[in-house]
């Protein structure tokens, strides 16, 4: 096995970008999902209620700082297209320990993908494990994994939402995505995953089982 892919989600609930290297860390991947859309009142939005959040692109510009389809998170221009995809009194807020849902590393498979016919991208996963054989991401959750430099603990399958129903290029909505997962696989798909030892982690790198 090896790692096949590497996701980043620099703005929460906005497209991501590929990247070959990274680091992860406690908090997940460095500079994901650290950048949160709120409301009026602080609450995080996110595009299961608010789904064109994901016609934007998240990405990372030069100097580190995140981008929203091309301009640096707090400026007016990005302000100006998020309030446009989820209504007047929004706003973006840094936030230090990662806008992550449950815990802050998600591990798909290409085999569960291969197995499913989906875009893994509609998975929103931060790492691809390649030359996996079918469904045996099932049997994975308690397991412990080397990436590269970084020993992770796939803790437990992912339960999955309506944003998995997004077409990631063209946002057009199929519910019998949903269905299918539910259906097929209990509703469930990917793996929260949590960092045990920080390090480095690139494309290529070997996955492997460990006992520690």
């Amino acid at each position: 096995m090896f790692v096949q892919e590497l996701w980043r989600y620099p703005v929460k609930s906005m497209a991501g970008e590929r990247i070959d290297r990274t680091h992860a860390g406690e908090f997940g991947l460095d500079g994901d999902r650290r950048i949160v859309v709120v409301d009026s009142r602080g609450r995080a939005i996110t595009a299961r209620t608010h789904p064109k959040l994901l016609g934007l692109k998240g990405a990372t510009g030069a100097d580190g700082a995140a981008l929203v389809s091309g301009y640096r998170w707090d400026s007016p221009e990005a302000l100006e297209l998020v309030r446009a995809a989820v209504g007047s009194g929004a706003r973006l807020i840094e936030v230090e320990e990662g806008g992550f849902d449950v815990l802050p590393l998600l591990v798909a498979t290409s085999g569960a993908i291969a197995h499913m016919a989906i875009d893994g991208r509609r998975l929103r996963p931060n790492i691809v494990v390649g030359a996996v054989e079918g469904l045996a991401e099932r049997s994975w959750p308690g397991k412990r994994l080397r990436m590269g430099a970084a020993p992770i603990e796939t803790v437990q399958l992912r339960g999955r939402c309506v944003m998995t129903t997004y077409d990631p290029d063209t946002l057009r909505q199929d519910v019998g995505v949903l269905r299918r997962i539910a259906k097929e696989l209990d509703g469930t798909m990917a793996l929260d995953s949590r960092v045990i030892e920080a390090g480095k982690i690139r494309v290529g790198d070997p996955v492997r089982f460990s006992a520690s």
